[in-house]
């Protein structure tokens, strides 16, 4: 995952703005065009105009161009890249747009589509994409080729600090600087950085300082505030494995933050609106099979309620009640611990799993092996308990029995319904260790693609009920 600080992260966006105009605007001109060309090919007109019948691919294309994008890398690294690099990252984006637009066209009976506008509206933005990327990368070299244009910047710290900097920064970063000293706070007074950023009309000044007292470089920013310029201060002195700092302040003290989970973002308000649109599809498409789970229990297990509740952990270990499909006897948690000393745990670790449990009934195999169990999750999933993609929530009890506390990181976002361990296996792994790191590469890799990419590969992963049990 690439790090980057925040006037980067703006210019993306305003780039990715930017190529979601010109997507629509490929389309309109596909629309535009679509009459002539029908008649250069001595096609009949069918007397429509217009996006009729195409809204919904306009609705798709737009904005999940730039998404798709960003995934294979598209919008970094400018300097760096070469144009067959740019072309194909480009090229392969728009193929999975169109594999995306396929899909929904099948599965949704889009009958309607305009092909024409649909093969001609993708040309037209992929032409327009690669203009807009071509004279945006020679715009920034032509930048960073004249030095008029380059951030005059200033490395505050010891000459082994700096060099580290230098060194250990992602290629591309600095190109755009032109680093105008390398001052040591410790050797050097404050006065003369004073000097240094009137003299050199310095716009940055990145203090490296680890091991320079914190009154000195208190001045030293101090020295920035009153003449406008950035201050940067490298936080080496606090190292973290997976934490990503930020800053942010309450009641107007600045605090630096260290987060191992997602920063609030619009990706992770977007989750949540899939969240919700994904659930309330998903219960509207599987209605018929909740009525066949709830008749087919109370004929193969009566005396207890179809739908089966349990507490489960939440998002940081907050209980909740989370909802089932029964596929076990009525007193199945009685019976767990005569269960565990007769069948023993297929799981090394607090999670339990048994492949052949007595404790299902007939009906209820069937349930778990297509995942139809899992149905009554939608509700969670709407309630806010839980998400469409995220670690699956443990029982109460076995969330109690983890001794490595670095297990709960798990904890630290909001369980899914599917999740990496549900298309890796699902039941195969029977390592808790391996679990805990899916769930864990999923939170520090996280991405709205990400979760598409699993929400697709758990379609087969449910069909053909692979690792289920």
């Amino acid at each position: 995952m690439i790090d980057r600080g925040s006037k980067q992260l703006f210019s993306i966006q305003l780039l990715q703005v930017a190529d979601a105009i010109l997507v629509w605007v490929g389309f309109v001109l596909a629309a535009a065009v679509r009459g002539p060309v029908r008649n250069i090919l001595g096609m009949s007109d069918l007397g429509e105009s217009g996006f009729e019948g195409m809204t919904w691919v306009v609705y798709i294309v737009v904005p999940f161009t730039p998404l798709v994008l960003e995934r294979f890398g598209h919008y970094d690294h400018f300097l760096s890249k070469r144009w067959s690099q740019r072309f194909s990252g480009l090229f392969r984006g728009m193929l999975i747009v169109v594999f995306i637009v396929g899909i929904v066209a099948v599965f949704g009976k889009m009958t309607d589509t305009r092909r024409l506008i649909l093969g001609s509206g993708i040309l037209f933005s992929f032409a327009l994409l690669w203009v807009r990327d071509q004279a945006t990368t020679k715009v920034i070299k032509a930048r960073a080729a004249y030095g008029g244009f380059r951030e005059r910047v200033v490395l505050a710290g010891a000459v082994t600090e700096t060099a580290t900097f230098l060194e250990e920064l992602e290629h591309g970063v600095s190109e755009t600087w032109k680093i105008v000293a390398h001052f040591d706070l410790s050797k050097r007074s404050v006065r003369e950085l004073d000097e240094i950023i009137k003299n050199e009309s310095v716009q940055r000044v990145i203090f490296l300082s680890q091991h320079t007292e914190f009154e000195r470089v208190a001045r030293a920013v101090e020295v920035c505030e009153v003449q406008g310029v950035e201050a940067w201060i490298g936080a080496s002195f606090l190292q973290t494995q997976v934490a990503r700092p930020s800053f942010d302040s309450i009641g107007g003290l600045p605090m630096l933050v260290f987060r191992s989970t997602p920063e609030l973002s619009w990706q992770l308000f977007a989750k949540k609106l899939v969240d919700v649109v994904g659930a309330l599809a998903i219960v509207g498409i599987s209605f018929p099979l909740w009525i066949v789970a709830m008749v087919g229990i109370r004929l193969a297990s009566p005396g207890a309620p179809a739908i089966f509740t349990q507490q489960r952990s939440g998002l940081y270990g907050k209980p909740f009640w989370i909802y089932k499909f029964r596929t076990m006897v009525p007193n199945a948690e009685k019976l767990l611990a005569d269960v565990k000393e007769e069948h023993g745990n297929e799981v090394d670790g607090p999670a339990f799993k048994l492949r052949s449990d007595p404790r299902i009934f007939g009906f209820g195999n069937f349930l778990r092996k297509y995942s139809i169990d899992e149905l009554p999750q939608m509700i969670n999933v709407l309630k806010g308990e839980m998400s469409l993609v995220g670690p699956r929530p443990l029982p109460l009890h076995e969330i109690d029995s983890i001794v490595n506390s670095a297990h709960r990181r798990r904890l630290s976002m909001k369980p899914g319904v599917t999740c990496l361990w549900q298309i890796s296996g699902r039941s195969d792994i029977t390592d808790f260790d391996e679990w805990v790191k899916l769930d864990v590469e999923y939170i520090d890799c996280w991405s709205l693609w990400e979760d598409f990419r699993i929400l697709i590969k758990t379609v087969p992963a449910v069909l053909f009920s692979k690792g289920a049990r």
